[in-house]
């Protein structure tokens, strides 16, 4: 499979009408200058993830404008593509930070509210409602297992992902600048312990005066960091996944199958 992670500038004074116009419009370009398979996009890009004024003015139905504009590029462009994610609004219940997967035909195959708000009781944390679901979604190359920005940090939700199948990690980001070691260093751990490919896709600029980590992250499941992007501008990485190597690695250092907590316990 081959990859691209689009790692966006998102700057305050951009509408998010234009912002989902350039979007799409280099959705459309990568996958026929990178011939790509799949594409990702970062967190909350439609609004900066730490654009808290703007999730509710600009949030939408899951079946939105956003969601339109990615569906129509998906199928333009013949990939996957992973939308990153947008501020969803429930009609029946609170907003969500919702991650959206389309199919080559433009199809929604998954989409995931984000489990762990960040905040400490403000911003995202009092803003929006948590998502209660794992989701992955099967490719016909790999099973994807989707994450969001902060969830890197709570290593339980990985593993229910490699319990459900998961061999790639895709984990949209609006990381900030300030904690960039965190970000790298929980990219390689996921990888590692899981033994997955992890796609980490950030973006550069800034959100609200909070300067972005960019540094887009493609790992492999020896926590080989396979391409890496710069710290500021916009960037597009591109990798050729060979997902034989999940299976290999995990043959080759079987640890997943000395696990003793979280799984059932053997008959004596």
């Amino acid at each position: 499979m081959r990859a691209s992670l689009l790692q966006i500038a998102v700057e305050d004074d951009e509408s998010v009408k234009s912002r989902r116009q350039r979007v799409s419009s280099l959705v459309r370009e990568v996958a026929e200058r990178e011939g790509s398979g799949l594409i990702v996009l970062p967190e909350l890009w439609t609004t900066g993830a730490f654009g808290y004024e703007a999730f509710a003015a600009e949030a939408e139905p899951l079946e939105g404008p956003t969601y339109e504009a990615m569906a129509e590029a998906a199928r333009d462009a013949g990939v996957w593509l992973h939308a990153g994610s947008i501020p969803e609004r429930d009609p029946e219940g609170p907003l969500y930070n919702t991650s959206l997967v389309f199919s080559p035909a433009g199809e929604l195959a998954g989409a995931y509210r984000k489990i762990h708000r960040f905040g400490f009781d403000k911003g995202e944390a009092v803003l929006m409602g948590a998502g209660g679901e794992l989701v992955t979604v099967r490719t016909p190359e790999a099973v994807l297992g989707l994450a969001t920005c902060y969830d890197l940090r709570f290593p339980e939700l990985f593993r229910g992902l490699v319990d459900a199948g998961a061999e790639v990690f895709v984990v949209p980001a609006g990381w900030p600048a300030r904690r960039r070691a965190h970000w790298s260093l929980f990219a390689r751990a996921r990888a590692v312990e899981d033994q997955v490919f992890v796609l980490a896709c950030g973006t550069a600029g800034s959100h609200a005066g909070v300067e972005q980590a960019g540094a887009s992250v493609v790992v492999d499941p020896w926590g080989e960091v396979l391409a890496e992007a710069g710290p500021a501008a916009a960037e597009v990485l591109t990798v050729d996944l060979d997902l034989a190597k999940v299976a290999e690695t995990r043959e080759q250092f079987p640890a997943l199958k000395d696990r003793r907590m979280g799984v059932a316990a053997p008959r004596l």
